[in-house]
């Protein structure tokens, strides 16, 4: 196995790329797409892709435009941008038989490009999800949360809060204790790489700037809940029942709507399950490839 990272130009972004190239491939090529605040290809799916890889399937992981080694993209960071991004992504390394796989963000770009492109992959794979709710919280101080958070961000106490908080590795490694719940995974290496993505800054300014397009006062602009059954690929939803993110009764009412989905719930597991819980979600994944034929 083969891993390189190489850079791909898109309209307006060139992008980092991180491939594990087995010696004989087989396919579906498998193509994932990382998560928001300081995340990047590496962080979320070192593990994935080269088990993946050593089961003989190529795998593509980009940093998003902003994120990890991708420098910052000429056009605004907003959802339909990135799904236009992942679109010509899969355009550029001549993907005409892949699997699409996403974490949070990610995966919300994943459902993004299953709507904007029916039927060109032929499976995806959705970690913690976003694209599945209507606010940012579930319960009776929804709406509170919502407009208060908005509010943070429209004056850019968040992204003050944010900066500081990426300055202290003591913080972010209580921070990384609500995703990531397993003690045993959380090692001083998964902490210190990070803090080094967030000490660069960039990923954190560029996911702010996502923020601010998509934490509408009273909502957030991107929920697929709606147009969930009109999409025909398998799908599996891997989700933490602990997950404070995205509350796990978000991920079972997603697979009731999709048409053929299943889920895979994860216990004990917070929002980075894939981080929490290898043991189990990555033989997942890999079986759900497999399945594929």
């Amino acid at each position: 196995m083969d891993v390189r990272r190489t850079t791909v130009a898109v309209t307006g972004a060139t992008v980092s790329l991180l491939e594990w190239a087995p010696v004989d491939p087989i396919g579906p090529a498998v193509l994932l797409l990382h998560g928001g605040g300081a995340d990047n290809a590496e962080l979320s799916w070192a593990q994935v892709g080269a088990t993946l890889a050593d089961a003989g399937y190529r795998v593509i992981a980009s940093d998003h435009p902003g994120f990890g080694q991708s420098p910052r993209a000429s056009w605004p960071l907003t959802q339909q941008h990135l799904i236009q991004y992942v679109g010509e992504l899969a355009d550029v390394l001549g993907l005409d038989d892949y699997v699409i796989g996403g974490l949070s963000l990610g995966g919300g770009l994943a459902l993004g490009h299953l709507l904007d492109r029916p039927g060109a992959a032929r499976g995806a794979m959705l970690l913690g999800s976003f694209g599945i709710m209507p606010r940012l919280t579930d319960g009776p101080l929804s709406r509170a949360n919502q407009l208060t958070t908005y509010a943070l961000l429209r004056s850019g106490l968040l992204a003050a809060m944010t900066r500081g908080y990426a300055r202290n590795p003591g913080a972010m490694e209580r921070g990384l204790r609500a995703i990531v719940r397993n003690p045993a995974a959380r090692t001083p290496e998964l902490v210190r790489a990070v803090v080094d993505e967030a000490a660069s800054g960039e990923s954190l300014r560029t996911f702010g700037e996502w923020q601010r397009d998509q934490v509408l006062w009273d909502r957030l602009r991107t929920d697929y809940t709606d147009r969930l059954p009109g999409i025909p690929t398998p799908v599996l939803l891997v989700h933490g029942d602990r997950d404070s993110g995205v509350p796990i009764a978000r991920a079972r009412a997603a697979a009731e709507l999709l048409p053929h989905a299943t889920l895979l719930t994860v216990d004990g597991a917070g929002h980075w399950v894939q981080r929490d819980r290898p043991d189990l979600v990555v033989p997942a994944l890999l079986d759900f490839v497999r399945g594929l034929g």
